[in-house]
């Protein structure tokens, strides 16, 4: 198609007035399953300690007594003292005095964005050491900071269940470690699984005598496919299953969140940071650990994987 000689085009205007979206999209995962399920509690040490018991075992036949026999004494068995350390997690940014002058789209002043920002990758970074590293508890030094134990090095050795190497999540691994929380005297209610193994446990739906309740504001709508198991009911009751992206790879697990506390020492706090030219600088940094209150009371499945986490 022709076009007139000397119609004037946007090619060579001028000033043309730019058309930026006053939106700024992040679609970084931002939810933390594991922190969001679980406690707090106050913590006054970077190294915290707290007990924990348990019962005799059931006796059978002799737990019957002769009529005026003589006590017998049983033997007392101490508590078992457990302890963990608080990990430093900080954060923070400068902006030129220049930048924080000037108009930007899609946020006001951008120190402001930009600690919003900080806030939000802090709390991943905690949701991934308590539960996506599975690493060991560390004293530190004065060179070395301290390292909190996550999820994984707080639970009973006979409760975690190595699948091997090349061997996926099952439904019999999983009924297996419900049922040693259970026998142990835990009531787990959530099963916590990577984005691999959600797949795998949705699947479990399809084995023969199998039925789902689809939930009544969908029953009868077209094209609607249900492919989720969010509740699964065991033998030792019922769990909500739950996705974790923060998750460590091929670990599944299973635990109530009232036996879990977050423990802090200091919590998140902004601080500005001294002035050393034409900028400003803030920092965002917090102190927290993990508190099992009980070893016996959570399973950890570990599959693809010979031995280990």
């Amino acid at each position: 198609m022709s076009v007139p000689s000397n119609t004037f085009q946007t090619f060579t205007e001028v000033g043309i007035k730019e058309d930026v979206s006053d939106v700024i999209t992040n679609i970084t995962p931002r939810k933390t399953p594991f922190l969001s399920s679980i406690g707090n509690e106050k913590v006054t040490q970077p190294l915290f300690q707290w007990q924990e018991d348990s019962l005799r075992a059931v006796r059978d036949n002799t737990a019957a007594a002769v009529e005026g026999q003589d006590a017998t004494l049983s033997a007392v068995v101490p508590t078992v003292m457990r302890n963990n350390y608080t990990q430093i997690f900080m954060d923070a940014v400068g902006v030129a005095g220049t930048t924080q002058a000037t108009i930007a789209h899609g946020r006001g002043k951008e120190l402001a964005y930009q600690m919003a920002k900080t806030a939000a990758q802090l709390k991943r970074d905690l949701e991934n050491a308590l539960v996506g590293t599975a690493q060991a508890a560390a004293a530190g030094s004065s060179s070395t900071a301290r390292n909190m134990a996550g999820f994984q090095q707080q639970v009973a050795s006979g409760n975690v269940s190595h699948a091997g190497a090349s061997t996926n999540l099952s439904e019999s691994l999983l009924v297996t470690a419900l049922e040693v929380a259970y026998v142990a005297g835990a009531d787990p209610s959530r099963i916590m699984v990577t984005p691999a193994n959600s797949i795998i446990v949705a699947a479990f739906a399809a084995a023969a005598g199998r039925y789902r309740t689809i939930p009544t504001e969908i029953k009868g709508a077209s094209g609607t496919i249900v492919n989720a198991v969010n509740l699964y009911v065991s033998p030792f009751g019922e769990q909500k299953v739950e996705l974790n992206r923060f998750l460590r790879a091929s670990n599944t697990l299973i635990f109530e969140p009232g036996m879990w506390t977050l423990a802090t020492l200091r919590p998140w706090t902004r601080e500005n940071l001294a002035k050393t030219g034409d900028s400003e600088k803030q920092m965002l940094v917090g102190e927290f650990s993990l508190k099992h209150k009980n070893y016996l009371a959570s399973s950890v499945i570990v599959d693809n994987a010979a031995s280990g986490f």
